[in-house]
């Protein structure tokens, strides 16, 4: 239904622009009736700068930086002052990518027009929600938002509405989407910015990093209504809305299937025995990460894994002997990976559990084969192509937000 809403309206249907009245516009100067906070805790919005200036250098959120939200008794009190705020929530997250098991947020910024900034320990809080049951149909600004909303729901929190500022900005055709470049383009202001790659799971969280944090919301509902405006200029203002429902109505994605697959290096791997051996040593490995809260690269990477599988240590020497063992996290768990190894040569001596050299799947095989493989099916897809191509063309798009790369090879 989707896709044919988008290809009704190609085939030369305008887009109804929405009702003035369903989509509000936040006020820069905008605060909230009984707020009890001092002026200087209250966002007094920053405004569009001249373009033929430098960019101004935002460093700080105009109300401070704020403190961490880490007990329950605080948490009520954020959720009374967001149910009494006004307009839609800007909303980001902060991750421990590469730090850390899993995709779950560390921190969660939320920020209503006219109030104060609030940063969410979800770690240290009991349930989120009170915010939950505040947002209520409010929409959340998010930017990128595929990038939160799976940590968001992981925290028990999601929207009923939703703006993406970095998808609005594809629709319109920008290049550069990311909040810096728009933040930049559209009200000539830069973030500082130092820490997209920091621990954030580290606690008491530095002043520096909180600073950080809080910036990525900082401006989001003044960007939401430049670009609502640029939106309705350009009749697209419906459409990206529909894309933004898409993206919170499009089904779950359920877990993948083998992904021990995607091993790095496992191209390397020529006999069943030995695969069987990388899905042992995987699966150990994964069990360890998740009772350590550790990335699993941390442990042992994918290159020291397949060389564990094709070596076959059965003593610790031999498994110290291989040179990516070294490391002393590896080394740590020695007998745990020697077992692993065991346990998958156990498993490779039933033809019924050995895992087959290639994974059954239901996808079309990979498009650099279709010339050979499926001709037919390789001029089809060229030509929808071709075709897309023209549109997004037509309606100044990125290709991909018509029709997925995924989508198009199954049609």
């Amino acid at each position: 239904m989707h896709v044919r809403r988008f290809a009704t309206r190609f085939r030369g249907c305008d887009p109804t622009e929405s009702n003035p009245k369903e989509v509000t516009i936040s006020s820069a100067h905008l605060t909230a009736d009984g707020f009890e906070d001092s002026p200087d805790n209250v966002h007094q919005g920053h405004q569009p700068q001249d373009r033929h200036d430098e960019p101004t250098l935002i460093e700080q959120p105009v109300g401070g930086i704020p403190p961490i939200v880490d007990t329950q008794a605080q948490l009520e009190h954020v959720a009374e002052k967001l149910r009494a705020g006004t307009g839609p929530v800007a909303v980001d997250t902060e991750r421990a990518s590469g730090y850390r098991y899993g995709q779950r947020a560390f921190l969660i910024q939320l920020k209503r027009q006219g109030d104060t900034i609030w940063l969410l320990d979800p770690e240290a809080l009991e349930s989120l929600a009170p915010i939950q049951r505040a947002l209520n149909g409010v929409e959340w600004i998010l930017h990128a938002a595929i990038q939160d909303l799976p940590s968001l729901r992981q925290a028990g929190l999601w929207p009923d509405r939703l703006f993406d500022t970095e998808l609005a900005g594809r629709l319109l055709g920008y290049h550069k989407v990311s909040l810096s470049a728009l933040l930049e383009h559209k009200l000539n202001i830069t973030l500082a910015k130092e820490h997209s790659a920091a621990d954030w799971s580290v606690r008491p969280l530095p002043e520096d990093m909180r600073n950080y944090a809080a910036l990525d919301v900082e401006l989001l509902h003044e960007l939401r209504d430049v670009i609502i405006l640029e939106l309705q200029a350009a009749h697209k203002l419906e459409i990206a809305y529909e894309e933004f429902n898409s993206l919170l109505t499009r089904p779950h994605k359920p877990p993948r299937k083998d992904p021990w697959r995607r091993t790095s290096g496992i191209h390397e791997i020529t006999d069943r025995r030995t695969l069987a051996i990388v899905k042992s040593l995987w699966t150990t490995r994964e069990k360890i990460a998740r009772s350590r809260d550790l990335p699993p690269g941390k442990l042992l990477n994918d290159r020291s894994l397949v060389a564990v599988a094709k070596s076959k240590p059965s003593t610790v020497p031999q498994l110290m002997k291989i040179p990516r063992m070294r490391r002393k996290a590896a080394s740590r768990d020695a007998r745990r990976w020697l077992q692993a190894v065991q346990d998958g040569i156990k498993v490779a001596q039933d033809p019924d559990k050995v895992p087959p050299m290639r994974a059954s799947s239901q996808s079309p095989p990979v498009v650099k084969a279709w010339r050979e493989k499926e001709p037919l099916a390789a001029r089809r897809l060229q030509t929808c192509r071709n075709r897309l191509a023209r549109v997004a063309a037509q309606q100044n798009m990125p290709l991909e937000n018509l029709l997925l790369p995924e989508t198009l090879r199954e049609i």
